[in-house]
């Protein structure tokens, strides 16, 4: 069976999550996928290589390699949805951001598309070795902190109004860190030169920021959603534009260098 993540270990007390880059759909899944979903369209696109840099600096980085329509590793495991009274995508997805189905009528009793066997075999051996990373960030230093990493379309009208900016900075309305660790991330953000940005607007932090930020225990997370258009183009087949994303990942370095020099 394919890896379910690629780590990379650094002894900074920073680790970076990026639990919606891969692509990979196993083969008794794939079969069950319609067409429009063949290409797993709302994948965190080039993630990974925006924050590549990041191993230099000791920062330890995780990166799943199976595709959310296998299993959201962002959503609650018992099926909770992350935001009350607004649309949601679930646990294992079954439609698409733009609403449409991912899955054949006739794959619904299909043994491979069940959510438990999912749970198990996907997302929790993910979250085992996740967690544990952190536990020995946190046994180094004394505290730990995690940026999960995403992004997503800028227009989606299923999920918010209009266009999206650039970068959503999340922290639970900050109850996932500390109080100074969210005001340092969000002046890098704010303060970024062609770039709009906000802090706990549409996107306050998934179930991974929400779960694992505990910063009375010395556990601090935050999550930064980027628009695609940010640095890419939004439709198929994906094109990373290395100019224009040039200028996001000198902010992407300087916000990771500013959580580096970070101290509760």
């Amino acid at each position: 069976m394919t890896a379910l993540y690629a780590l990379s270990r650094g002894d900074a007390p920073l680790l970076i999550n990026l639990p919606h880059v891969g692509t990979w759909v196993p083969p008794e899944l794939r079969a069950h996928l319609l067409p429009e979903a063949q290409c797993v369209p709302d994948t965190d696109w080039h993630v990974d290589r925006l924050y590549d840099f990041a191993r230099g600096l000791g920062v330890t980085l995780m990166a799943a390699t199976h595709s959310r329509y296998v299993i959201d590793l962002n959503r609650d495991p018992q099926g909770g949805a992350l935001y009350p009274g607004a649309s949601n995508t679930e646990l294992c997805p079954t439609s698409r951001f733009d609403g449409g189905p991912v899955w054949a009528d006739s794959a619904a009793q299909a043994p491979a598309l069940s959510v438990a066997l999912r749970r198990e075999r996907y997302f929790t051996p993910y979250h085992a070795r996740l967690d544990a990373e952190l536990q020995r960030l946190h046994a180094r230093h004394g505290y730990a902190i995690l940026l999960d990493g995403h992004s997503i379309i800028s227009r989606c009208e299923r999920f918010f109004d209009g266009q999206l900016p650039d970068l959503n900075l999340g922290t639970a309305d900050g109850a996932s860190c500390a109080p100074s660790l969210q005001a340092e991330a969000s002046a890098v953000l704010q303060e970024a030169a062609g770039f709009s940005a906000v802090t706990n607007g549409r996107f306050k932090g998934g179930w991974i920021t929400r779960h694992y930020g505990r910063p009375a225990q010395g556990y601090h997370a935050l999550q930064l959603e980027m628009a695609l258009s940010a640095y890419m183009t939004e439709a198929p087949p994906y094109h990373f534009e290395p100019e224009r994303a040039a200028a996001l990942t000198a902010v992407l370095h300087r916000l990771v260098e500013r959580l580096l020099a970070w101290q509760p």
